[in-house]
C-alpha cells in the first residue's frame, strides 16, 4: 500500500463557493468575503476579504499578545492606507481593497481588532456558518491541542525551531509521502494510519509505539484544523498559539520535524504552577499529542482578564463558556439550620467541611449506630446543593472489585442484532467523576459515598487510582479501556467504617495517608448527646437516653459501645417497641462481643439490670446532694428517697 487512500471528501469548486459575511460587534456593519481555495475534507484554507468592509477602529487590549500575525496584518494595513475612516459608517474603518488572508479567523480578527473563530463568524446569507458550510465540526466548536516539543530525541524543539519558525511539528523518518506539496491533506482515517505505520514501522518499533504514532499521526494531519488552539511545554511554562496552517510533509535534516502545521505562537507564556488544575491533570498525559478539547475554554481564557470577558461576551457569546469555566469551586459553610435538623454543632460540622476541601477524602468511623451513613449522605446533599443528581452511594463488601467501582468487561446485549458481547463498562466512580468533569459542572461539588469503606480488599478495588487520591493534578493510564483519567478537583469522596466489624488499625498505611479519618464515639460529641437533643426535640421521656448512656459505661472497648441511632426509630416508641429493639438489635451485638467469655449477657446489659442501676444512681446522688445540704433539706430528701409501704414493687 503506497501512497494516500483515493476515499477523500472533496468540497465544492472555486467557482460553487458563496461570499461570506460577517456582523461586526455591537450591532455594527458587516463585512464580505470568500474563500480562495477549494476547501477539502472539512478544512478551509486562505481567505479573501472584499474592499468596502467595515472595521472597527479599536482593538481590545490582549489583542497585539495573543493574535500577533493578525495584529501585525491590522497594523500594516492601517499603515498603508488599505484601512482608511469610513464615509458610510462614521466612527468606524473601511477596507479600500481586497485583503488576503492565511485563515478565515484571521480575515474576521483584521475587522474586529479580537480574537474570533471564522467558522463560526462567517456566515452565508441564509446563516449558515463556514464551518456548516464546508462539513467541519459543529459550528461555534474550537479544539485544543497539547504537542511535545521540549525533548525531541533530547533537542528543544520549542525554544529552537517551533517559536522562531511560527511552526508545531511530529517527527516521522520513516513514514512514507502521505501530503503532496500544494495539495490538501487527504482526510485519512484512524484506520487507514494504522496500516500505513504498521507497514512503515514494522521492522523498527514495537507494536504498542506504532499504535501510539498512529494515534498521534491521526491527530496531527486529520483531527487538528486551522484556528484550533495549540499549547506546548518548555522550561516549565505554556505556550500557547493558534493553527493557521494545514499539515504539511517536508524533509528534515535531522528528522525531528517532518511533519509540520503553521502555527501562530503568543509572545505571552504562563507558569506551569499557576495553571487552572483541570488544566495540569491533563497536561501530565505521557503521550506527544493530547485531545485537549475538554478545557479548551479555559485556555481561550488564559491571560485575558474577567473585565476583557465581560465586556466582550456581548458581541462574542462564545466567551460565556470561558466564564462559566473560570467559576471557582466552593463548598457550602454549614449554617445554623443544618446544626439543627442534625443536632449536630455547627462548629463541628465546620471542621468536616473543611477537612473534605483540605483532603478531598474523609472516612467517618465508630461503632454500630453512631449515624456514619446518615451522616454522610446528608453533608453531601447540603454541600453539593441538594442535587440527588451529585450524589452516589456504593456499599463495599469482601467480594466487591475494581471492576465493579471503576470499570471493567461485562455482558452486555447489542441493541441492534440482539447478540450479547463483553464491553467495557463504566463503574459507579467513573461514571460520576465524568459528571462532574463536564464543562459547566467543574466549579459544582459531587459526592461518592463508600459505606462499610474497610469491608472490601482496598487495595484491590482501587488498584491504580491510590496514585490519583493523592495527586488530583495527574493522570494515569487505566488497565482496561486505556484511557487517561484523572479525578476532577470538584468530586469529593465520603467513607464510612464500623469499627466494631474491623479495626482502624487494619486499614492499609496507603490508605489511612490519602483519607481524613473523622471518629463518632458514643463517649465523645457530637455523638454522646444526640440522643438527649433527639429526645427533647421530639419531647419524649428522657429515659432511653440514660439507658444507653448506662450501657456504653459497661462496655470497656470502645469499638463496641453502642450508637443512638437504634433508639432514633418510630417502632422503638410504640407499645413494646424500647423492649424489643434492645432484645432483638442491642444485646445480639453484645452477645458476639462476649462470645466464648461466660458472660451473662442479660444480666450485665439487660433493662431491668440498667434499669436498677439508674435508680441507683439517682438515689445517691440524692443523697450526696442531701448531704451537702441544710438539716431541713436533708430530712426532705430523705423522705423522697424512701420507698412507699403502699408500693408493692417497692417493697420486693
Amino acid at each position: 500500500m503506497n501512497g494516500a487512500p483515493d476515499s477523500v471528501f472533496e468540497g465544492p469548486s472555486l467557482d460553487a463557493l458563496p461570499d461570506f459575511f460577517v456582523k461586526l460587534p455591537g450591532n455594527g456593519p458587516t463585512g464580505r468575503g470568500r474563500l480562495m481555495d477549494r476547501p477539502v475534507g472539512g478544512r478551509a484554507g486562505r481567505f479573501v476579504v472584499f474592499a468596502g468592509s467595515p472595521a472597527r477602529a479599536e482593538e481590545v487590549p490582549s489583542f497585539k499578545v495573543h493574535m500577533v500575525s493578525s495584529s501585525r496584518l491590522r497594523d500594516r494595513l492601517i499603515a498603508d492606507g488599505a484601512f482608511k475612516q469610513s464615509d458610510h459608517w462614521p466612527g468606524w474603518l473601511e477596507l479600500t481593497r481586497d485583503v488576503e488572508c492565511s485563515s478565515p479567523s484571521q480575515g474576521v480578527e483584521i475587522l474586529t481588532g479580537s480574537s474570533a473563530n471564522g467558522l463560526r463568524e462567517w456566515k452565508t446569507q441564509d446563516g449558515r456558518s463556514l464551518g456548516e458550510f464546508i462539513g467541519r465540526r459543529a459550528p461555534g466548536v474550537a479544539g485544543a491541542w497539547l504537542v511535545r516539543g521540549s525533548s525531541v530525541h533530547g533537542v528543544d524543539l520549542v525554544q529552537r525551531f517551533w517559536l522562531p519558525e511560527g511552526v508545531v511539528s511530529l517527527p516521522a523518518t520513516r513514514l512514507r509521502q502521505l501530503l503532496a506539496p500544494d495539495e490538501p491533506a487527504p482526510a485519512l482515517s484512524l484506520d487507514q494510519i494504522r496500516r500505513i505505520v504498521d507497514e512503515d514501522y514494522a521492522d523498527a518499533e514495537t507494536y504498542s509505539v506504532r499504535e501510539q504514532l498512529a494515534e498521534d499521526l491521526h491527530a496531527f494531519v486529520t483531527l487538528m484544523h486551522p484556528d484550533d488552539q495549540i499549547v506546548t511545554l518548555s522550561g516549565g511554562e505554556l505556550r500557547l498559539g493558534s493553527i493557521v496552517g494545514e499539515p504539511e510533509q517536508v524533509e528534515s535534516s535531522n528528522g525531528l520535524s517532518n511533519l509540520r502545521r503553521t502555527v501562530e505562537w503568543s509572545t505571552e507564556s504562563f507558569d506551569y504552577t499557576e495553571l487552572p488544575d483541570e488544566l495540569q491533570q491533563l497536561l501530565s498525559v505521557q503521550r506527544d499529542v493530547v485531545n485537549l478539547a475538554k478545557v479548551a475554554a479555559l485556555i481561550r481564557g488564559l491571560g485575558v482578564s474577567d473585565q476583557e470577558i465581560d465586556e466582550q461576551k456581548q458581541d462574542d457569546p462564545t466567551l460565556e463558556s470561558v466564564e462559566i469555566a473560570r467559576r471557582e469551586l466552593r463548598l457550602p459553610e454549614p449554617d445554623a439550620e443544618l446544626a439543627d435538623e442534625l443536632l449536630i454543632p455547627r462548629d463541628w460540622l465546620q471542621e468536616v467541611r473543611d477537612l473534605l476541601w483540605d483532603d478531598k477524602q474523609i472516612v467517618l468511623y465508630g461503632p454500630p449506630g453512631t449515624g456514619k451513613t446518615y451522616l454522610a449522605q446528608h453533608l453531601a446533599e447540603y454541600l453539593s446543593g441538594r442535587d440527588p443528581q451529585r450524589v452516589k452511594l456504593v456499599q463495599f463488601h469482601p467480594s466487591y472489585s475494581y471492576e465493579d467501582f471503576f470499570e471493567g468487561f461485562r455482558p452486555r446485549e447489542d441493541p441492534k442484532t440482539g447478540n450479547v458481547a463483553f464491553r467495557i463498562t463504566a463503574g459507579p466512580l467513573r461514571e460520576l467523576a465524568e459528571l462532574a468533569a463536564r464543562e459547566g459542572n467543574r466549579h459544582i461539588p459531587h459526592f461518592l459515598i463508600i459505606d462499610e469503606l474497610n469491608r472490601a480488599n482496598l487495595a484491590k478495588v482501587f488498584g491504580e487510582l491510590y496514585f490519583l487520591l493523592e495527586y488530583r493534578k495527574r493522570t494515569v493510564r487505566l488497565t482496561y479501556s486505556g484511557d487517561d483519567f484523572g479525578l476532577p478537583p470538584n468530586l469529593f469522596i465520603i467513607g464510612t467504617m464500623n469499627t466494631a466489624d474491623r479495626s482502624i488499625a487494619l486499614v492499609d498505611t496507603a490508605m489511612r495517608r490519602r483519607f481524613a479519618f473523622i471518629e463518632l464515639s458514643p463517649a465523645e460529641e457530637p455523638t454522646k448527646g444526640l440522643l438527649h437533643r433527639w429526645l427533647a426535640r421530639k419531647g419524649r421521656e428522657p429515659e432511653p437516653a440514660l439507658l444507653l448512656d448506662a450501657l456504653n459505661a459497661r462496655i470497656d472497648d470502645p469499638d463496641f459501645k453502642i450508637g443512638p441511632s437504634y433508639l432514633m426509630k418510630p417502632g422503638v416508641y410504640r407499645d413494646g417497641g424500647l423492649e424489643r429493639t434492645w432484645r432483638t438489635k442491642i444485646l445480639p451485638l453484645l452477645e458476639e462481643h462476649h462470645y466464648g467469655e461466660g458472660i451473662g449477657i442479660d444480666r450485665r446489659y439487660g433493662l431491668a439490670a440498667l434499669r436498677r442501676a439508674i435508680s441507683a444512681s439517682t438515689a445517691s446522688a440524692a443523697v450526696d446532694a442531701a448531704e451537702s445540704s441544710s438539716p431541713l433539706e436533708r430530712d426532705a430528701a430523705a423522705l423522697l428517697a424512701a420507698p412507699d409501704d403502699d408500693d408493692p414493687e417497692a417493697s420486693r
